[in-house]
């Protein structure tokens, strides 16, 4: 059984159609992308996976139980956390703060500390940085911070949307490294991100969003020599 099955998905901002009829899985340690230009639907997808949007039409199933009746705070409770576009952090609160947020539905005071320690492990700069406040870092760590911030909830499946945008190409490499690091210990990965090069290079599979509608999906490798996605998405001639 698939971690995440997503079924005919339909939503609507309005009277405008955002997805029609969608439909993808994402099995158990994978790292999968989602790639498209701006407007495909991309972050909508997340949006109705994270239970910030509810669908017009369709459904979506992790580990085959219907997320539909969820609120955005319980799924999260279900095991799927979001590192929104733009970070999203809480700048007046310092690094350690904005991690302890993370881990606010958790009780098992013991594991949190073992789950700090691992982060640190993962994104050093923020163990340096634990007591600055959120809103001074840079934009690097800032986008670390929302990663370790929402992996202090412990996710199965963690929905990340557009983590290389406003960022320096070497600081790009390490929140990609940074990505597989998380994969390698254990977390499923859903990734919107339109630098396809990267997102590519470390994917397991990908799904190419057009207008709403799924035109393409296969291994990355699949992907990366596909004429279409060559041409539209890699600039490739």
């Amino acid at each position: 059984m698939a971690l995440l099955e997503i079924h005919n998905l339909h939503a609507y901002y309005g009277n405008i159609q955002a997805l029609k009829g969608i439909s993808l899985n994402v099995d158990q340690g994978e790292i999968v992308t989602l790639i498209g230009s701006n407007g495909a639907g991309k972050t909508t997808t997340l949006r109705i996976i994270s239970g910030l949007l509810k669908p017009r039409q369709g459904s979506v199933l992790l580990n085959g139980e219907d997320l539909a009746a969820y609120k955005a705070h319980q799924v999260v409770n279900q095991g799927v956390a979001m590192v929104p576009e733009g970070r999203g952090i809480f700048s007046k609160l310092t690094v350690y703060e904005n991690l302890e947020m993370g881990a606010y539905s958790r009780n098992d005071k013991a594991e949190i500390q073992e789950d700090l320690e691992s982060i640190f492990d993962i994104f050093p700069r923020l163990k340096e940085r634990r007591t600055q406040v959120g809103g001074t870092l840079s934009g690097g760590e800032q986008q670390m911070l929302s990663t370790a911030r929402a992996l202090m909830a412990r996710p199965s499946l963690l929905l990340m949307d557009e983590p290389s945008m406003g960022l320096a190409p070497v600081l790009i490499e390490s929140v990609f490294e940074s990505l597989q690091e998380i994969n390698r210990q254990g977390t499923t990965i859903l990734l919107v991100e339109q630098n396809a090069h990267m997102a590519l290079q470390v994917a397991n599979r990908g799904y190419v969003l057009q207008t709403g509608e799924i035109v393409l999906s296969d291994t990355a490798d699949g992907l990366r020599e596909n004429e279409m996605v060559q041409k539209a998405y890699l600039g490739i001639d």
